[in-house]
């Protein structure tokens, strides 16, 4: 019995979403500091770990006084939030999924980031 051009789409589309699940179910989360949470000198709390695109970071943080912004390379090391390169987070129990390659996060309160409240994650 042949196979309609309809029921060959069917097929693919549920083997993209069986493969896209199983990706999903490997993801795993990470909370950014551990115990401590997102704070000072965090910046070296990837080392040791190993992150995938799709994983989950979460930031805990007292949200009246830090908050989450994701930038890119250059504001990672600048400590710069500049218009067009952040996306800020601010609820305290912010939950990000990490795309491949580098992820860079900074505190954009005055003088947080400079006092090691950054972290750059790099996904495989």
């Amino acid at each position: 019995m042949a196979m309609g051009r309809g029921s060959a789409m069917a097929v693919f589309v549920v083997v993209v979403l069986v493969a896209l699940s199983s990706e999903w179910a490997d993801a795993a989360t990470y909370t950014v500091g551990d115990k401590g949470g997102w704070t000072f000198n965090v910046d070296g709390w990837p080392r040791g770990k190993t992150f995938r695109a799709g994983d989950t970071v979460v930031f805990n943080y007292g949200s009246a006084v830090h908050n989450v912004v994701a930038v890119n390379k250059a504001g990672y090391q600048k400590c710069s939030t500049t218009p067009g390169n952040a996306k800020v987070f601010q609820t305290g129990r912010d939950r990000i999924r990490l795309a491949r390659g580098q992820n860079y996060f900074i505190c954009s309160i005055p003088g947080h980031c400079q006092s090691g409240m950054k972290v750059a994650i790099t996904a495989t």
